[in-house]
């Protein structure tokens, strides 16, 4: 009984997370893992994390060229004989085997359809993010619509999505992108059912693991603080130096 509750509810339990026929298991930073129906979707797969707790890939999901969006030793460790990886028409230049999808493009990729939405900065300021050079995606897998967002700010083209089930929102972006209130701010309009923030230690990022953001358990409370009632966030272990609340 227990178990059934759990699995209706979708509560937040320890690594990963069993939601339904869903399965989310973030490894770190913006390296996320979702399984459905004995298929492995691997978004943006970085060597730094632990990637023994990572399944081979039938779908590789990249939003960015950077090592740690996409690294190619990663993809090779994770990804399954001829499994497509996806990848913003701008990295593949650093990743020619991959299959580019542009914002606004639509593909369907081993029986999962994968929309490729826009992600790209707003406030001015390096590291610049302009329109057109990553991408967010939503992924429609079991009926289930999952939002991945990439490095964006809350951009119209992330605004007009609707009925989003799971989001994985950034936040913490230099300079002041996507501060707590403002990434709250954005998903408080996008409305998701379920919400993880991820890409917000980007000290542990540039350094390659090797520094954290002194203040960024602070900043994780001060998004949960301002989201709207009625929206499940769910916390997790995306950096080694930082526990997950209950």
């Amino acid at each position: 009984m227990m178990m059934r509750r759990l699995a209706l509810s979708c509560m937040f339990a320890a690594l990963p997370l069993l939601c339904g026929a869903q399965t989310i298991t973030p490894i770190v930073h913006s390296s996320v893992q979702i399984e459905h129906d004995g298929r492995v979707i691997q978004v943006d797969p970085w060597s730094l994390g632990d990637l023994t707790r990572a399944k081979p890939a039938d779908l590789i999901l990249i939003t960015d060229d950077p090592v740690h969006h996409l690294d190619p030793k990663a993809i090779q460790q994770l990804r399954k004989p001829g499994a497509p990886v996806l990848v913003p028409p701008s990295a593949l230049s650093k990743f020619p085997d991959g299959t580019a999808i542009a914002n606004g493009e639509s593909k369907t990729v081993a029986g999962i359809k994968v929309d490729g939405i826009a992600a790209y900065d707003i406030k001015p300021g390096a590291p610049e993010h302009p329109k057109g050079q990553a991408n967010g995606y939503l992924v429609t897998v079991g009926g289930k619509r999952i939002y991945i967002a990439g490095v964006t700010e809350c951009v119209p083209e992330l605004r007009a999505l609707r009925n989003i089930d799971i989001a994985f929102i950034p936040m913490n972006i230099p300079v002041d992108r996507m501060t707590p209130s403002a990434a709250a701010a954005c998903v408080n309009a996008l409305k998701p059912k379920v919400v993880y923030i991820y890409h917000y230690d980007q000290s542990y990022a540039s350094s390659g693991g090797k520094n954290t953001m002194p203040t960024v358990a602070a900043t994780v409370k001060e998004f949960r603080a301002a989201l709207a009632p009625g929206i499940e966030f769910r916390d997790a272990d995306w950096y080694p130096s930082r526990k997950a609340t209950p």
